[in-house]
């Protein structure tokens, strides 16, 4: 299949590439693993697209003077990856890239793209939501600071205006004694996920757990958090594991498809939690 004609730009300022985008149906394009695709098959076309590639401040990763990771809309995925800050201080996310397709696939994905593109059985998405993250937007009316919770609208929808792009996202500091697990069922390695779990928690001075997230993937249009569950497992330590199998699946309504059915995913979405939770109590990080 070939994609319909099109335009192509590929500037060198973030103020071309906002320019650009206020065009009618003109579309970003970063590493196109998800786009060009879409492209191909006639699913998507548009008018024109504006590549990131040579935007040179895009291609950011770095830690900033607050402590936060600053990943910029051309960093691709394997580059994060290999990152070592990345690894050391937000394990969650260097997990769950290891998940992410395969090396040809992260060598030209980008994080930001992931997050915008919103295919709520990615990874990354999951990971943003857990980790508290905040992504920064720019567009003809200027710049602004959209939380996770409230970017990730529905399957393959965000709360991006016409115009605007994801310019970087901004994953805040861990704490001290931080945890994290991220852990994942796909029908192969490299596979769309069929179901994740993301936890995240620290250990208090006193020794017991708190702030406890819990998040999975492929249980909705969207990922999922547990506020309420997690608020009752901090005061119930350990939990009980039949107990978080039975409420994570009275609160999910997962999709059948040709991958799974719904009965299996919900299934798989309470082992899942089981396990991430259980692996943040023992300290079982796996970031190495």
């Amino acid at each position: 299949m070939k994609p319909a004609r099109f335009d192509y730009h590929a500037p060198e300022e973030l103020t071309e590439v906002i320019g650009l985008l206020a065009e009618p149906d003109a579309r970003v394009i970063a590493g196109g693993q998800s786009l060009v695709p879409l492209m191909n098959f006639r699913i998507a076309s548009p008018a024109s697209l504006v590549d990131l590639r040579r935007v040179e401040q895009l291609h950011r990763v770095e830690v900033d003077d607050s402590g936060e990771l600053v990943i910029g809309a051309g960093a691709t995925q394997s580059r994060v990856l290999a990152d070592p800050r990345v690894a050391r201080h937000w394990p969650l996310l260097t997990q769950a890239l290891r998940q992410v397709g395969h090396p040809q696939i992260r060598h030209r994905g980008t994080v930001c793209g992931s997050l915008a593109h919103h295919d709520p059985s990615a990874e990354l998405p999951a990971v943003a939501l857990a980790l508290g993250a905040r992504l920064v937007v720019e567009g003809a009316d200027g710049r602004r600071e959209v939380a996770a919770e409230d970017f990730f609208v529905s399957y393959y929808e965000t709360s991006l205006r016409p115009g605007e792009l994801v310019t970087e996202v901004r994953f805040p500091a861990g704490s001290p004694g931080e945890r994290h697990r991220f852990t994942e069922v796909a029908r192969k390695h490299g596979d769309f996920a069929l179901v994740g779990a993301a936890a995240v928690a620290r250990r208090a001075p006193s020794g017991a757990l708190e702030g406890l997230r819990l998040v999975l993937l492929g249980v909705a249009d969207k990922a999922r958090a547990f506020p309420e569950i997690c608020r009752r497992l901090i005061d119930e330590q350990p939990a009980d594991p039949a107990q978080i199998v039975n409420e994570v699946q009275n609160m999910i309504d997962p999709m059948d498809d040709n991958r799974a059915s719904a009965a299996y995913r919900r299934q798989v979405a309470g082992e899942l939690a089981v396990e991430a939770v259980q692996s943040v109590w023992r300290n079982n990080d796996q970031s190495a």
